[in-house]
């Protein structure tokens, strides 16, 4: 049986190995001293390294923004009333049978422009007999001047006596007298036939027609024979109640009064049928100056272009009223507030980051914010978010609001 080569060279390595002499290091003293400092060295590190360290305080984070100046639009809402500015009705003031119509209902008629037609033959008859009057008075009266004027001479030549001459002329005075009646009935008579013409006081459009041909219109008949209305311009009737009166004088606004050392003049904007907004404003011309004891309101009215007549007269609207503008109101975001029974208050946090809950007057609120009238000052900074985790007094990480418009990839 052959050795194991292998395992016999191991023995022989390791048997050499054992044979060589190893080298002793005897260390003193002062060397264990060096490599007992070192060890406690390296000790003390590894201690301070690994040691409990306490945490950080936490401070909650809170959104805050500064606090704005801007002018702020109040408003008032109420229902309305369209009114024409002018609204004339046509009527016959001479009596006769209606024999034409120059008109198509609905239509837009000029001033002065010929409507109907009254039968003129009795007027243009009653005419015609006081111009005949008028020329009989005439001749009167030219025969009574020629007479005087024979008698007047013999008279101072002593051939006629004073009776004559006072004859004479008094029958001149009177023929003069009846000259004059008869010119005014002749302009009566004119004028009433003028009437049998029936003429539009106004531009405007004109309704239905009340009566039809051949109907006996006038005094004795029926009277109304259309109406005109003029609508280029409208009028939108309101009710107030006296407390906004109240309110309004004591920001010093006078409705119905303009007001050259105010910026601004109360006007108002309707809002259409269908939900639209119309695209004209109408000032605000007068105030009734008295309240309505039974419904303790009072009335406005304020007047609107209407060039394309899209408000109708009689329809009813949203009216939109403008009632004030406080200039560099101080606004805060009305998420900012917390309302209690003993108030409202804010958070706002101070240079240090310290917040503090202080307590304000609020006043009108206008699209999610609301005007601050006591309590806040300009460029002091408040808490908009994350309030609901805050106490009077805590230190807190303000950053700036997230604003919702703006995309979230371009959010930081």
């Amino acid at each position: 049986m052959k050795p194991d080569l292998k395992q016999l060279n191991i023995a022989l390595l390791k048997d050499a190995a054992s044979r060589i002499p190893r080298p002793r290091i005897k260390l003193g003293r002062r060397e264990w001293m060096v490599i007992g400092t070192i060890g406690v060295i390296v000790a003390g590190l590894l201690f301070w390294w690994l040691r409990p360290r306490p945490l950080p305080p936490f401070l909650p984070t809170v959104a805050v923004e500064p606090v704005a100046t801007d002018d702020v639009s109040l408003y008032g809402d109420y229902v309305g009333r369209i009114r024409a500015q002018q609204i004339v009705e046509i009527r016959a003031r001479v009596e006769g049978y209606l024999e034409r119509m120059l008109f198509a209902e609905g239509t837009y008629v000029k001033r002065g422009q010929s409507l109907f037609v009254i039968d003129p033959k009795l007027y243009h008859a009653r005419v015609n007999r006081a111009k005949a009057s008028l020329n009989k008075a005439k001749a009167q009266a030219l025969k009574a001047q020629r007479d005087l004027n024979r008698i007047r001479p013999l008279y101072e030549q002593n051939a006629a006596s004073q009776l004559d001459l006072d004859n004479a002329i008094a029958i001149y005075e009177s023929a003069a007298a009846d000259v004059v009646v008869n010119e005014a009935d002749l302009t009566q008579a004119e004028m009433t036939l003028g009437y049998t013409d029936v003429r539009s006081p106004i531009s405007g459009y004109i309704s239905e027609r009340s009566v039809d041909i051949g109907t006996l219109v006038g005094p004795g008949g029926k009277s109304l024979l259309a109406t005109v209305v003029k609508s280029d311009t409208v009028r939108v009737d309101f009710s107030m109640t006296a407390l906004d009166y109240l309110r309004a004088k004591a920001r010093n606004v006078n409705f119905g009064h303009r007001d050259s050392t105010r910026k601004w003049d109360p006007y108002i904007t309707v809002t259409l049928a269908d939900g639209s907004k119309y695209p004209f404003r109408g000032l605000v011309d007068f105030a009734d100056p008295q309240v309505d004891p039974q419904t303790g309101t009072f009335s406005v009215r304020a007047e609107m272009p209407n060039p394309d007549h899209i408000l109708l007269p009689g329809q009813f609207t949203k009216v939109r009223l403008l009632l004030d503008v406080r200039e560099d109101a101080v606004v805060v975001p009305t998420k900012s507030l917390v309302i209690e029974k003993g108030g409202a208050y804010i958070y706002v946090v101070r240079p240090d980051s310290i917040v503090e809950r202080r307590f304000i007057e609020t006043g009108p609120e206008l699209n999610n914010r609301t005007v601050v009238e006591r309590g806040l000052a300009h460029d002091e900074r408040i808490v908009v978010e994350g309030f609901h985790k805050l106490q009077h007094g805590m230190k807190v990480r303000p950053v700036r609001p997230i604003d919702d418009n703006v995309p979230a990839n371009e959010k930081k």
